[in-house]
């Protein structure tokens, strides 16, 4: 049985939707256990339904937003956050959820949960929409763990996206390319181009060459990788660039007269599955990858579904044993 530790106490909406997101959950995956770490009576609360395969793990703290992240760790030993992450440590748990503070999270997988032996850096890896028609999803990594890397640091996030890409998304022989600011082997800062290089001398890497931003949901290659600094404003770009779109679409209906909300009744279904679409959301979380187990990260809005897709997507992560097996490269090699 799959068994998934929960911070209940984490995200804007917390306990309620994380709970609701459970129950939900739940109800699907009946071979997988949930438990649910936190405040024991808010959580009953939203607790609306008694499932054999939902655990309440009452704990006195919580991890705020605003929080120093590894200070919080090491001074809230019965944060909900913490004791979730001890029980993937200790074996109690295969994977770790939150929709709470990123940095506590990033901090409970490396020192808690523990890096994979021969990784350097672990990396936050979402899996993001392609519009093109070819192929539905891509993976980018590191969105925001590492600000600052190493060229070595890429050339593992490289494998680390393979991996996943080829266990968990099961796609065959996954292409890896570098973001840049060209595609041109000689573009970029020196970071970049030395990263060039050794993708391309690594034989387990199906290296394509560099990508640029614009290309990014055309689907250019299976893994994309970046350090953390620019990844994480390619990511709210792409967020905010969603946003503001459909914004805009709804507002000009709204202001073109009778004919165009008519129009736009009729195209109700057509918007939703656009909505749909760029909702990478959907796809489940940021997944911490070169831990000992899986650690995913939702965003702080999560709502039910957001948490429904993302317990989905970590059951998956365990079930493919992509973990078993990057320790398995990593301690090989």
């Amino acid at each position: 049985m799959v068994r998934i530790a929960i911070d209940a106490m984490g995200g804007d909406f917390a306990p309620e939707k994380i709970v609701a997101g459970v129950i939900k959950t739940a109800k699907e995956l009946t071979d997988t256990e949930f438990q649910l770490y936190g405040d024991e009576a808010a959580i009953r609360t939203y607790l609306t339904e008694e499932l054999a395969n939902i655990k309440v793990i009452h704990c006195s703290e919580k991890i705020k937003s605003d929080d120093e992240p590894v200070r919080s760790i090491r001074r809230k030993k019965d944060a909900s956050m913490v004791v979730a992450a001890k029980a993937v440590k200790e074996g109690q748990a295969d994977a770790l959820f939150s929709a709470g503070n990123t940095g506590a999270l990033l901090a409970s997988g490396l020192f808690i949960v523990g890096r994979i032996k021969g990784i350097d850096r672990p990396g936050l890896m979402p899996v993001l929409p392609v519009f093109n028609g070819d192929k539905q999803q891509f993976v980018m990594m590191d969105v925001g763990a590492n600000a600052d890397c190493k060229p070595h640091h890429l050339e593992q996030f490289g494998i680390l996206g393979t991996y996943y890409s080829q266990y968990v998304l099961g796609v065959k022989n996954p292409t890896v390319g570098l973001l840049n600011n060209g595609t041109e082997s000689t573009k970029g800062n020196e970071l970049t181009k030395e990263v060039h290089q050794l993708l391309t001398a690594n034989e387990a890497i199906n290296f394509i060459g560099n990508v640029e931003a614009r290309e990014l949901l055309q689907g250019p290659a299976d893994v994309v990788v970046t350090d953390g600094f620019t990844g994480n404003a390619v990511l709210k770009t792409i967020e905010g660039t969603a946003i503001a779109l459909l914004k805009t679409m709804k507002k000009s209906i709204l202001s073109s007269g009778l004919k165009a909300k008519l129009g736009a009744v009729l195209l109700k279904p057509t918007f939703k599955k656009i909505k749909s679409s760029v909702n990478y959301e959907e796809f489940g979380g940021a997944v911490l990858l070169g831990v000992k187990g899986p650690v995913v990260k939702a965003h702080g809005t999560a709502d039910e579904t957001t948490v429904y897709y993302t317990l989905k997507q970590i059951q998956t992560i365990v079930t493919s044993n992509v973990i078993t097996d990057l320790v398995d490269y990593f301690e090989n090699n």
